[in-house]
């Protein structure tokens, strides 16, 4: 197992995630079971009964975080149907928590969702609480997630070349300043991620564009690559037009953090590791 427990369980939990074509994210029952070690359905499903009636003593609705999904599967020369569900995060939470702690990844999996599913429930007053550090992981990872479903959805809207759309969006913000324009004048090493070396009121305005270049995007009817491209530069430079009408500071003239985002998680690990000697 790699040393880095966080991004070992992010990568198996985050690697079956899927979106929707409102861009919301969810779980395949099926996958999951797979991932979590149960090799029978049967067994599985049990599991997933026991979680419907935690959710709905919750007073959470089970058609909204258990959604039935039925799934085509090869049967021999011929295919079938077999039932699977759309599981939110809330429903994965619920599952790991029910499962057979004998299996590696329930263990990895109760950590994960406990963790991912607070971050998701972060009330205003409670980020307000936050460092600054802590505020930049919790809008890095919101860039992260979002920026998933910007492409994706770029992609169905024909984008082929995402550097081209990337760089269109950060030009309309940036008064044409493209993402290596950037890095360059905030001294990055090559290849390193910019929205790693940003304060939380920048990553807070790149968040803005995702969300608000998302929106627009799902509106267009036709498979257009220029338009998608073209609609991401206008949102980003109306965005910085607003920066500018309520006399804020321009993303650019923001100061560059002391440390990136990838130091400061480093230094987390690092802390548990000699708490844990």
């Amino acid at each position: 197992m790699p040393n880095n427990l966080e991004e070992y369980q992010e990568n198996i939990f985050e690697s079956i995630k899927h979106f929707d074509e409102q861009g919301n994210e969810y779980w395949s029952a099926r996958e999951l079971q797979k991932i979590l070690g149960y090799k029978e359905w049967r067994l599985f499903f049990a599991v997933i009964e026991k979680s419907q009636i935690a959710c709905s003593q919750s007073n959470n609705e089970i058609s909204y975080h258990f959604g039935v999904k039925p799934k085509i599967v090869a049967a021999g020369v011929t295919s079938k149907s077999i039932i699977d569900y759309k599981l939110s995060r809330y429903a994965c939470y619920l599952i790991v928590q029910n499962a057979n702690p004998k299996f590696e990844n329930v263990a990895l999996g109760q950590t994960y969702f406990a963790i991912q599913t607070r971050k998701m429930e972060i009330t205003e007053l409670e980020y307000n609480k936050l460092s600054e550090d802590e505020k930049r992981l919790y809008r890095r990872k919101q860039t992260k997630d979002g920026n998933k479903v910007l492409y994706k959805i770029a992609k169905e809207k024909g984008v082929k070349n995402f550097d081209k759309f990337t760089n269109a969006g950060y030009k309309g913000l940036y008064n044409g300043e493209t993402a290596d324009d950037i890095a360059k004048r905030k001294g990055l090493r090559y290849r390193e991620d910019i929205l790693d070396n940003m304060s939380s009121a920048e990553l807070g305005a790149n968040i803005f564009r995702i969300t608000q270049t998302e929106a627009l995007l799902e509106k267009q009817t036709q498979k257009s690559e220029e338009k998608a491209t073209n609609t991401h530069y206008e949102v980003g430079k109306a965005i910085r037009e607003t920066i500018s009408k309520l006399g804020g500071t321009m993303p650019e003239d923001l100061p560059t953090p002391q440390k990136s985002l990838k130091e400061i998680e480093k230094t987390k690990i690092a802390e548990k590791e000699d708490k844990l000697m």
